[in-house]
Order: structure tokens, then sequence, then C-alpha cells
């Protein structure tokens, strides 16, 4: 996670902000390519191809389960506050950071349901009944969870998270893999008529921002990075008063308080 990784990011937003920005018709003849594969009955037929939904939906299972895990440990650190971490204390709350603040609070909170640009399949040159807008507009006519940006690419990109935080003779698999994961479910989403082509860049350049920029704060730069021993007293300071409630209430025993 060095600047270089940061320059890339925006330099392809900034090619794809000005690019889909000034010739929206890019986007649409992407998805016309797609529209144009039906089954006699749907367009965007790909949309319904089992094995199109399989790999989606196997996708969006493997960042579930990697976050699951992280919240089983965190779970059992605030249930148990003097055991030991079952993953490190800086990993848990990066990962949960970069979970909640990308594809939960950016995506699915902010974005999606507040910038009104309508799905291909929904727009009036792809047979839908709603307006066409390009990527900057938010005066579409989708009312809520609209198409800029993709929720699930978001969440297959978000797995660069947990890549870099792999072993270094591992790392570069790692990272690899998620960027591949993410790239993959673009091209779903796209195939099924469910996002624009600048959506999908989008959703994976604000992500990596996202981890980025919380990967500086908690491990890398000096004025706020934490260690692992740190991270996991704050943890415990933080699951205590919980803690100490629930004993004194069901246990009668002493609570406790941590130094």
């Amino acid at each position: 996670m060095n600047r270089t990784g940061l320059l890339i990011a925006l330099g392809i937003a900034v090619v794809t902000g000005l690019l889909f920005g000034l010739y929206p018709d890019l986007d649409l003849r992407v998805s016309r390519y797609f529209h144009g594969f039906s089954d006699g009955n749907n367009n965007f037929a790909w949309r319904i191809y089992p094995p199109l939904m399989f790999a989606r939906d196997a996708g969006l299972w493997i960042s579930t389960l990697l976050i699951t895990a992280v919240l089983v440990a965190l779970a059992w650190k605030l249930l148990l506050p003097r055991r030991k971490l079952l993953i490190s204390g800086r990993a848990i709350l990066f990962l949960v950071a970069t979970m909640a603040l990308g594809p939960g609070l950016l995506v699915n909170v902010v974005l999606k349901d507040h910038w009104g640009r309508s799905r291909p399949i929904d727009v009036q040159q792809l047979g839908g009944p709603e307006k066409f807008v390009p990527w900057w507009s938010t005066r579409g006519d989708c009312p809520n969870n609209c198409s800029f940006v993709s929720g699930d690419v978001s969440g297959a990109f978000w797995t660069i998270a947990p890549a870099v935080l792999a072993p270094p003779p591992w790392r570069a698999v790692a990272v690899g893999s998620a960027l591949a994961l993410g790239t993959a479910m673009a091209v779903m989403r796209v195939m099924a008529g469910g996002h624009f082509v600048s959506d999908v860049i989008f959703a994976g350049v604000f992500t990596f921002l996202i981890i980025w920029l919380m990967h500086g704060l908690i491990y890398r730069w000096p004025r706020t990075r934490l260690t692992d021993e740190g991270a996991e007293r704050a943890i415990e300071r933080a699951a205590m008063p919980g803690h100490n409630f629930i004993v004194r209430l069901f246990g009668g025993g002493k609570s406790t308080t941590p130094k």
C-alpha cells in the first residue's frame, strides 16, 4: 500500500471521470452490446444465466466469509475481554473499518441511495422506462439502490484489505487474486445489465482509496499507527463496561477494570 498504488488509483479515477464524463455514450455502447444477448424473453439474458449467477454468488461469499471470521474474533473478545484475540488487534480494526466505510457507508448508504443514476436495464435506450444520465449526474430517475456505484464490485474489491495483510511471501499473490476477483465481479455486473462500466470502475477506485487511507492510519503513518498490543488493549477497554455489567447482573462477581 504505497504511493504507487495511490497514484495508479487516482490516475484511473481521473481518466475514467473525464472519458465517461465527456463521452457518456461510451457507457451505453458497452451496455448495448450485452443488451443484445437475449433468450427470447429477456434482454441482458446473461443476468439469468446459471453459471454467471453462481459465479456472482461465489464472489459475494468470499468477502462475506472473510469479514464474518473477523467479526467472530471481535465478538469473542467483546464477550471475553481478558482472553487473547484470535486475530491481531490492528487487523480487526483495519478490516472492520474498511468494510464499514467502503462497501457499507460510502457505497450502500451514501452513493447508491442518493446518486439517482438508473441501471442499464432500466434506461430508455435499453428498453427500460427511465432516463439515462452520465456518471456525474445525480438527477436520474432511480429512487434508491441505484447504479452508481456497484455494491457487489465494492465488496469484491474489499478483499484487497485482507490481501495486503498476508505474509510477504504470499502478499503479491493475494493482492493479485483480490484484483482478479474485483475485476471479474465488475465484468459480470456489466454483462448482467446491473451497472455501467463507469459504475464498476469507480466502485473499485473508491474502495481502494478507503483501504489505502485506513492502512496508512493504522499501519504506516508515525503519528497515527497502532501496535497490535495497543489495538487489543483498546478493544478490551471498550468491552469491559459491558462485560462488567453482565457479570454484576448475572454472576454477582466482582467486576474488573483493565489497567
